[in-house]
Formats: C-alpha cells, sequence, structure tokens
C-alpha cells in the first residue's frame, strides 16, 4: 500500500464528511493506494457513529475508538499501530490542515529518501495568545533538540513506514515525534511550508496549559534522550562537583579557624560562620545526587529495555 493517513479526532462530527471525501479525491487523483485511519479518542458527539456509517460505505475507512479521552499521542501511538502504508501522514480532523499538501509531502518521502517531513505553518490563522508563545516555544525546542524545525506542533507531518513503527509515542510527546525519530537514528529530517487554514466547524480542543505541558516534556525528553541509559553520568558529575565544592568551602572554613587560633586571635566558633552551613549544605545535596544517579544506573541496568537498540541492516547472520 502507497499511503496511510492517520487522523485522531475529538468530537469533530461536522467536519469528518468533508475531510474524507477530500482526502480520497486527493488520493484517488494521483491513484495512490491509500487507507483513511480515523482514531476517535472518545468523542461523545457521533463522531464514532458516522465513522462507523462512512467505513461501512468504503473498506479505506478504518476507524478505531478509546472508550474515554485519553489524548492525541495515545490515539497517534495506535494509528501508527494499524498503519499499512509505505509513507504516513498525519494530520488533525478539523480542516485546519489541507489535504492538498498530500502530493507534496508523499513525494519527500517517497521520491527524495526523507525519513520525515513535518509541516510548517508559515502563515497562521490563529490569535495573538497562540502564535507569540508557539514561536517561544518552537525556538526553544530548536536549541534544546538541534533539530531545525519552525512548528514542532503542526500536525500535518509524514513518515517513512519504519520510522512510525520503530517510536513510541506516549503521554504528550507528539509534539516530539521528530525527537523520538532522531533518538530511534532516523536522521533525515525536514520540513515544507504548508497552507493553514481557519477553523471550519467547532472550536479548538487545547487551551493555554499546553505551552506549560509542553516545556516539561521538553525537559523530560531531552533528559531522556541525553542521560536514559546513563543517569550516572548527569547525577554524578553534579552530585561529586557540588560535594567537592562543599568540601572546600569546610576545609577553608576550618583552616580558617586554626590560622586565628595560631595567631591567637578570638575566633568566632565554626557554627556561628554562615559558610559552614552552606558547605554542609552542598555537601549533603552532592551526595544525594551521587546517590540518585547510582540508583538511577541500577534501576537503567536492571531495566529490559537496556539492550535494545535499532538495528537498520545485518549481513550474513
Amino acid at each position: 500500500m502507497d499511503l496511510s493517513v492517520v487522523i485522531p479526532l475529538y468530537n469533530e462530527v461536522e467536519s469528518l464528511p468533508e475531510l474524507t471525501d477530500w482526502v480520497s479525491r486527493v488520493c484517488q487523483k494521483k491513484k495512490y493506494s491509500y487507507e483513511i485511519i480515523l482514531v476517535d479518542d472518545g468523542s461523545d458527539d457521533g463522531s464514532w457513529e458516522l465513522i462507523e456509517k462512512m467505513s461501512a460505505g468504503d473498506d479505506r475507512i478504518k476507524g478505531i475508538k478509546f472508550r474515554r479521552n485519553y489524548g492525541k499521542s495515545a490515539a497517534l501511538h495506535h494509528g501508527f499501530e494499524a498503519a499499512g502504508g509505505d509513507v504516513i501522514i498525519t494530520m488533525d480532523s478539523d480542516l485546519q490542515d489541507s489535504p492538498d499538501e498530500i502530493p507534496g509531502l508523499y513525494s519527500r518521502i517517497h521520491d527524495e529518501g526523507f525519513d520525515l517531513v513535518s509541516g510548517w505553518k508559515k502563515k497562521r490563522y490563529d490569535p495573538f495568545s497562540k502564535t507569540i508563545p508557539s514561536k517561544l516555544f518552537n525556538w526553544t525546542a530548536r536549541k534544546a533538540t538541534g533539530i531545525k524545525l519552525h512548528d514542532f506542533n503542526c500536525g500535518l507531518k509524514a513518515y517513512r513506514k519504519d520510522v512510525v513503527k520503530s517510536i513510541e509515542v506516549y503521554g504528550e510527546m507528539h509534539r516530539y515525534i521528530p525527537v523520538l525519530a532522531k533518538q530511534a537514528g532516523f536522521t533525515q529530517i525536514t520540513e515544507q511550508v504548508v497552507q493553514h487554514q481557519k477553523r471550519k466547524y467547532g472550536v479548538t480542543k487545547f487551551g493555554l496549559e499546553r505551552f506549560i505541558n509542553g516545556y516539561l516534556d521538553l525537559i523530560s525528553i531531552t533528559f531522556i534522550s541525553r542521560f536514559g541509559k546513563k543517569p550516572m553520568h548527569l547525577f554524578g558529575f553534579l552530585g561529586t562537583l557540588m560535594f567537592f565544592v562543599g568540601l572546600l568551602a569546610a576545609i577553608w572554613v576550618g583552616a580558617r579557624k586554626l590560622y586565628f587560633l595560631g595567631q591567637g586571635i578570638a575566633a568566632p566558633l565554626i557554627t556561628d560562620n554562615p559558610y559552614f552551613y552552606l558547605a554542609l549544605f552542598a555537601m549533603i545535596i552532592g551526595t544525594q545526587l551521587f546517590l540518585a544517579g547510582f540508583l538511577g544506573e541500577l534501576i537503567s541496568r536492571s531495566s529490559s529495555e537496556r539492550n535494545v537498540y535499532q538495528v537498520d541492516t545485518r549481513v550474513n547472520l
């Protein structure tokens, strides 16, 4: 099969008929063999009943229904599991992503050999309350991950099949699928300017809290990608550094006390010196950080995935 179009949705019953018809027209015009996988993330507006009706009339339309709302990452994860196309394209269900972009994205994967192509909504029809935080978030993500994309959160993306079968999208990590792909060894990542359309039906399902969650997820995925299998390299280093800073401060406080006594100068008690408590605090925190790294290392080495690596090819094995 040439193409799988994975569409996560939540309460988008008005847009589904127009969206699926549009996707089908584009794919049939290009003579793709295709499937449309609609993942209903716990809708309660009749979306699933409509999906059942559409799939009964067209076996290329397939559906997955969650019992409750789990989030976009869960929907994409199950959509990727079910996808059978050589190229997988994801898009949002609110008609703000144009299916007319499908041929261009498909060509970048199939003909040009990229692993992942991310859409870039260069001109957006969103209020400043969304566009300004989004630009700040994307700038931070570029700096933290080293992946030069302008729009990490764009739902319109294209993937080579091997990519989606090699990564696990969990929590709210759908924003960082390019990072997960790079971590799995797929480095041919690029972006393409895509058309952004005004919302035609309903209202957005995401609030401003997604930007806060986005930064927290960025910290998580940066740590996991760099130190997930070697936590001692971070915590051990920081702990050792803090302990020795505290130790040197304690030595200085003690040496100062001995110097005063040797010179016959009345010296205050060591416990009256604030640097003593700072030194003690630094040594305690340093020890705790070192122990945290040691425990993390034990957990990592006991993990069933400690030797799970992405193998590309084998010869004579």
